[in-house]
């Protein structure tokens, strides 16, 4: 053949809590498509961002952080991830540039071992340290794993993102395109919109709060050709955290509400009406029923 055939496939991206796998994600695909904070277990998903390109297309798949579970929802979390190891092209491993490699991550390397399946160290936030630090660390994983290739990025900035987009193309078989090339994640729109709430929910709110919250839409519908009309209830676990929720007078709520429309209307390309309510399901993280209402479905 005269010219190169055309690549694609899927890509797991795996890698502790924190280590900017979703900032990664939206950074390739050129559109939020995962929701980002500082806070562990942001990722509840599979959430899968396609990057098109004129020689191939990049199916990402989005993990949850791998961690020690202390609930229901953990356990399930840490499933979702290790499963996504399972039926890919090619795995992304993110470790932070920052620091040698720990626990966590020479715990997902034995599952990598396992996995049998082409693996890309990504070293992230390289921005924070100074490039002579990069070399030992890079020396010190090659010992652990033949990796593919280890590249060294900036999630954040995008240093270095073109090179891994190179490194990724290099690794994919030959294959057609999955998806439309205008189609930058396969999450339905309802999907979406409840992350973004739940994203305001995490940056707004501390302590454990964050962490038992769980926002699903009720209701999506077009009310005028430039209008849509949201309708979304954010559960939590405790009546305290209800109230903080709601804040003094619906202060916060208010505040979450207009902070998500925003970029509700920024992902819809539409004015939003963003109706929101706040219920109390008492310990959903630990019930395996109350996870299943909320969109969760742990492995039986």
């Amino acid at each position: 053949m005269t010219e190169k055939e055309y690549r694609s496939g899927f890509v797991s991206v795996v890698g502790r809590p924190n280590v900017g796998k979703s900032t990664l994600i939206n950074h390739l695909v050129g559109q939020k498509v995962a929701i980002v904070s500082d806070k562990p277990q942001t990722t509840r998903h599979r959430i899968l961002g396609v990057l098109t390109l004129p020689e191939a297309q990049i199916v990402f798949v989005d993990t949850p952080g791998i961690h020690k579970p202390r609930h229901r929802l953990g356990e399930y979390l840490v499933t979702l991830a290790l499963g996504a190891l399972k039926g890919v092209d090619l795995v992304l491993f993110l470790s932070e540039a920052t620091s040698p490699p720990g626990a966590g991550d020479y715990f997902i390397l034995e599952q990598l071992k396992k996995a049998e399946v082409p693996v890309i160290l990504v070293l992230n936030k390289i921005d924070l340290i100074s490039k002579p630090r990069l070399l030992p660390l890079i020396d010190l994983w090659r010992q652990e794993h033949d990796f593919a290739a280890i590249v060294p990025v900036s999630a954040l900035t995008g240093e270095n993102l073109e090179r891994l987009v190179q490194e990724i193309v290099e690794h994919l078989p030959p294959g057609p395109q999955y998806f439309p090339p205008e189609v930058t994640t396969s999450q339905p729109p309802e999907f979406v919109v409840a992350e973004l709430i739940r994203e305001k929910v995490l940056h707004l709110t501390h302590e454990e709060v964050p962490h038992g919250v769980a926002v699903v839409v009720e209701e999506m519908a077009s009310r005028r050709k430039d209008l849509v009309y949201l309708r979304a209830t954010i559960y939590v676990e405790r009546e305290s955290h209800k109230k903080i929720i709601i804040g003094a007078g619906g202060q916060m709520l208010r505040q979450i509400g207009q902070k998500a429309r925003e970029e509700i209307e920024a992902f819809l390309g539409k004015k939003v009406y963003l109706d929101l309510w706040v219920k109390v399901k008492e310990k959903w993280r630990r019930d395996d029923v109350a996870l299943r209402q909320l969109g969760y479905k742990p492995e039986e």
